[in-house]
């Protein structure tokens, strides 16, 4: 399965956004959420944006985007491979096979090989601690990872 969104900042899709939460109390999360699904990322221009529409602060705004983990300020590759970082996927090799993954494709967590094929982040906790160590590549979980899963999960990228 692979991502598709609009990664062009667009003040009117941003704008029909806003409308639809104007009404909720603590509307900054939700709208943040459908940024990112609608863009692909929270652009830049949506920080100030934001702010205005909700009467805060740049600061505040950044501040949530920052603190989230899932929130990205760039656009993702194609394909987004998150890796489980939890005590569960440690205890069962987990952060060796990440490595191995990362040091494949040449990234450090949050980054994008440079041809936007894939994205990888860290992720602490997808549910599956029975099933250690896991992952989910664009949405689909996955779970005993080892190295032939890790190999897979290169070639799956790499189409």
């Amino acid at each position: 399965m692979e991502c598709t969104v609009s990664s062009r900042w667009n003040e009117a899709e941003a704008t029909e956004i806003v409308r639809r939460h104007d009404v909720r109390e603590g509307a900054l999360l939700p709208i943040l959420h459908d940024l990112q699904a609608a863009f692909g990322y929270v652009p830049e221009p949506a920080i100030p944006f934001l702010a205005h529409a909700l009467n805060i602060t740049r600061a505040e705004v950044h501040g949530v985007v920052s603190f989230y983990h899932d929130f990205r300020r760039e656009p993702a590759g194609r394909h987004v491979l998150k890796l489980c970082r939890a005590e569960a996927c440690q205890s069962m090799d987990g952060e060796a096979l990440a490595r191995r993954l990362l040091d494949r494709f040449v990234l450090d967590w949050g980054g994008t090989t440079p041809d936007g094929r894939v994205t990888i982040e860290a992720t602490y906790c997808l549910g599956l601690c029975a099933s250690a160590p896991s992952a989910m590549l664009d949405g689909e979980p996955m779970a005993r990872l080892n190295d032939e899963s890790i190999d897979e999960i290169a070639r799956e990228v790499s189409r």
